[in-house]
């Protein structure tokens, strides 16, 4: 699979596999390298990796998905994913990052993981002026869109022997009529925007360039928050 790779390697001293790929990833060769990739960290013959990435126009399946919440007028392909959670869009100008890590070393805490991938995401939007939050019992990042709360990414992760598997999806321009082909993670009181739509003028590069520069402070809230608890 061809990818492009920062300049820099590995994520600072943390050692973990910065992946960056080009063009459409097809999600069932996304879905096969990522079961290959955890099985192997686990085997402790692979490194940790973020896999940043775009998909084709697709719906995912969680493992809660409820079938009356997918309509699909534009016949996309719909996926199994085995992740956590219902029934997700990918596609075109949406930042689609997988986090592979081994949580046997940086605390067995599925919570503190989650919420640190939540903090982290926020934490890139901010960098772009975008005030993003978490909403109690409403999983994903919310920000606010003309006065109306609405979704700008989504989380969905599975853990398998504590390898983390699957991630987050974050909205920088993407078409967001597509997602009117599903309820967005079982939520239909709430829209989605976009960075786009909100005029925030970015490309991926540049999001995932502020992902990039709050990786260590990911990893230290993780480890931080599994301590405590």
């Amino acid at each position: 699979m061809e990818t492009r790779q920062d300049d820099s390697g590995p994520a600072d001293a943390a050692g973990i596999e910065w992946r960056v790929s080009p063009g459409l990833v097809p999600y069932p060769q996304a879905l096969a390298e990522m079961e290959r990739r955890a099985a192997a960290i686990r085997a402790g013959e692979a490194g940790e990796l973020v896999w940043l990435l775009e998909h084709p126009p697709l719906f995912t399946a969680g493992t809660s998905a409820d079938p009356a919440e997918l309509f699909n007028p534009q016949g996309f392909p719909v996926y199994e994913a085995g992740r956590g959670g219902r029934y997700t869009y990918h596609g075109p100008g949406q930042r689609v990052g997988y986090v592979l890590l081994d949580l046997d070393r940086r605390g067995r805490d599925v919570r503190a993981y989650v919420h640190a991938l939540e903090g982290w995401i926020i934490d890139a939007l901010a960098a772009f002026g975008v005030a993003a939050h978490r909403a109690p019992g409403r999983i994903g990042i919310w920000t606010d869109r003309n006065g109306v709360e609405a979704k700008i990414g989504a989380i969905g992760v599975r853990v398998r022997r504590w390898v983390t598997l699957h991630g987050f999806s974050v909205n920088i321009s993407p078409e967001l009529s597509h997602f009117s082909g599903i309820v967005p993670c079982g939520i239909a009181d709430f829209p989605v925007t976009s960075l786009g739509e909100m005029g925030v003028s970015t490309g991926l590069e540049h999001f995932d360039l502020a992902l990039r520069q709050g990786l260590y402070r990911f990893l230290v809230s993780l480890e931080g928050r599994a301590e405590k608890a």
